[in-house]
């Protein structure tokens, strides 16, 4: 394979890690305090979930996150931190490709109506996949020093 400037592992690197940005940056716009003491996230997603035109997404919704809306809370908001942190790190880096690819998939499921958040969704999940089937952990990676993942 031929490249500019940098190797072909180092250009998946790179997009790990702006993949590891964007979702670090998904977690610091988040208000924390609204999302943890108020629930507006889950709130919100509830209004959405109810509204769907699919039966599955509504009943899933409603047996899934509407009993534990405080715990979903924590594990939306910290699944970003934790993918973010973990991709520009390259630090499990096959878990949170796959973690992230179906937090990707479950955000563009529920918001199938919205076009102004399936280009995010669909777009993250593409770079997911390319990652994963990349090898995007061979370079700049805590993954890559540790001798992980082959």
């Amino acid at each position: 394979m031929d490249t500019i400037w940098l190797t072909g592992a180092e250009w998946l690197a790179v997009l790990r890690i702006g993949l590891g940005l964007w979702w670090l940056e998904s977690w610091r716009h988040k208000d924390k305090k609204a999302w943890f003491e108020r629930g507006t996230g889950i709130a919100w997603a509830a209004d959405v979930a109810a509204k769907h035109r699919w039966g599955p997404v509504r009943s899933g919704f409603a047996a899934v996150v509407e009993p534990r809306p405080r715990l979903m809370a924590y594990v939306v908001v910290y699944a970003e931190l934790a993918l973010g942190l973990g991709l520009i790190l390259g630090f499990l880096t096959p878990v949170a490709l796959v973690g992230g690819l179906l937090l990707n998939l479950l955000y563009f499921t529920l918001m199938i109506h919205d076009w102004a958040e399936q280009g995010q969704n669909s777009m993250m999940a593409l770079i997911s996949v390319v990652g994963l089937f990349g090898m995007a952990w061979q370079t700049w990676s805590v993954d890559e020093v540790l001798g992980w993942f082959g």
